[in-house]
Parts: structure tokens; sequence; C-alpha cells
């Protein structure tokens, strides 16, 4: 089996991808619900993504990497292990005392950094995760993530000029799912007319 494979198991075993029904940010009940936060609590499954994301990461050129908190933040250190890159974390909330930075980490203006995120939507996250870094002076043109939602983020980021790179879609998780028999034809079918369905439309 191939470690993508082995991957996208091992990530439903520890019920980061949930189905049933949750409610979204955006107010929206949905039938699948991912949460990668628990790998903080599976180890040997986040070195499994750390290494996953290498496999991407090996082939851009880039000075350092920056997290996106919180979730990219425990997967972007598990990289720094293996790739010995350094790296930079976006802040959610600019504190008004002390430093008063917007991210952490050392860095040289001109630096070319790869921004690291956990999955993509919409793409609007990244932008805002991208600007105190690009007002910094630092030169952001690449995005990897471990999957695309494939509802838009792709072409939203591309339109300005970023370029995205999943590890898989979720569309491919899914289907492996179905395949293996981790879930039925009927709960497969439901995501993915959920995911056509809500999928947005972006206006340049």
């Amino acid at each position: 089996m191939k470690n993508k494979e082995k991957l996208m198991l091992s990530l439903f075993e520890i019920s980061a991808i949930k189905f049933g029904s949750f409610k979204l940010k955006s107010g929206i009940i949905s039938p699948v619900y991912i949460d990668l936060r628990v790998l903080v609590s599976y180890p040997k499954v986040l070195k499994q993504v750390a290494k996953a994301y290498i496999t991407v990461l090996e082939k851009l050129k880039f000075d350092r990497m920056a997290a996106v908190p919180y979730t990219a933040i425990p997967i972007v250190s598990a990289i720094s292990f293996y790739n010995n890159k350094p790296w930079l974390y976006t802040r959610k909330e600019v504190k008004d005392y002390g430093t008063k930075k917007s991210f952490e980490g050392e860095y040289k203006v001109g630096e070319r950094v790869v921004l690291v995120d956990d999955m993509v939507t919409t793409g609007a996250s990244k932008i805002e995760a991208i600007k105190p870094l690009t007002d910094a002076g630092l030169i952001i043109k690449d995005i990897v993530v471990l999957f695309d939602r494939e509802q838009g983020g792709k072409e939203f980021l591309e339109e300005r000029g970023f370029r995205l790179f999943p590890v898989f879609t979720l569309k491919e998780w899914l289907d492996l799912l179905v395949y293996k028999k981790k879930i039925d034809k009927e709960k497969y079918e439901e995501v993915i007319n959920f995911i056509n369905n809500t999928k947005i439309k972006i206006k340049k």
C-alpha cells in the first residue's frame, strides 16, 4: 500500500475525519467534519503527516516555513525535525504589550517562505496569514496543505498569484474510505453532494 493511502487510513482510525451532523462556523450543517487537532495525541500519525508534507516540500525552493495557527503549529514543528528548516508562526491575536509581533520567529528580509496549513476551503484565511509576513518583507508564493476540500480555495489563491500544493484531496480520501469499506456508498454520496452543493463561487 502506498504511504499516502496508509496515512489516509491512519487519519480515519484516529477520527481525524468524522461523519454525522456538524454545525460549521458558517452555520451550515455538514455531514463531514475534519479535526486534525487530534494529531497532538497520536505522535506516530503526526510523524506520517510530517513525512507526507515533506514529499511535497522537497520539490519547492524556500528558506523557511510559516505555520498558520493553531493546527499547523505542531505539524510544522514535526516537519522541521525531519527537514531541518527553520520556521515561523503567525499569531491569531496581536498583543498590545511586549513585542506586539504579528508573528514569531527570526527571519531576514527577502527570504522565501512557504506557508503551511492543515487544509484549504475558501483560501481567505491563507491571505490573512500571509499579509503580516509579506508586510515584513518576506516573499511567499507557495502554500502547502495536507488536503484540499476542492471548494474553490485553489482557484481563489491562484487568482491572487499563489500556488497551492495539497498532499491529497478530500475526494481522494473519501474514494479510499469507500473502497476500503470504511464508509458505505450512501454516506460517500451524501458527502460528495454536500461538497459539490456548497462549493464557493468566488468573484475575481
